[in-house]
């Protein structure tokens, strides 16, 4: 099964669900016979969606390009080369054939963090072949990725609180 039309979608804005609606529109593509490319360019690590998703390691590739810490000034070095390795990995997914949905999972923070510029992103999305949707999430999305996009979502923080004991992310106990 392939797309006739993929389309660019963005997930953006300061509110919970970006992720989570990139790794839904995940699952529902792996459950209808597609391949999903993910590569997350923040998180490092044994995550609650990285072990669930091993259940479907047939259909949904994960690579992690993180080094798993929050970025508040310049990146390293050792940042800056691993986010390199995550736009390598995206252009190798995007036309390789092998997958119709491609996801850059916090590729709008990378960007702003200043792991790689804006450009990057802009080209990754010309890039996209036709038949392969490009999902790209992140708070921060550049108004030139918001403007080439199709379809663009932006979370919305209404009401969000925080318990000591339990993740903001989820409302699960760790």
């Amino acid at each position: 099964m392939a797309f006739k039309k993929g389309f660019t979608q963005v997930y953006t804005g300061d509110g919970k669900g970006k992720t989570t609606a990139a790794l839904g529109l995940a699952l529902r593509a792996a459950g209808a016979g597609l391949n999903v490319y993910i590569a997350q360019f923040i998180k490092s690590g044994d995550y609650s969606e990285i072990k669930a998703l091993a259940c479907l390691a047939d259909r949904i590739t994960v690579e992690q390009f993180g080094l798993g810490r929050f970025i508040k000034a310049k990146p390293s070095t050792a940042d800056v080369a691993a986010a390199q390795k995550g736009l390598q990995a995206i252009r190798a997914a995007l036309t390789s054939g092998k997958y119709q949905v491609v996801i850059m999972e916090e590729g709008n923070v990378a960007a702003m963090c200043g792991l790689f510029p804006i450009d990057e992103i802009l080209a990754v999305m010309s890039l996209k072949p036709d038949h392969v949707e490009l999902v790209i999430t992140g708070r921060g999305a550049d108004a030139r990725v918001i403007d080439r996009a199709d379809l663009v979502t932006e979370m919305q923080a209404v009401k969000h609180y925080y318990q000591a004991g339990v993740t903001a992310r989820t409302g699960i106990e760790k």
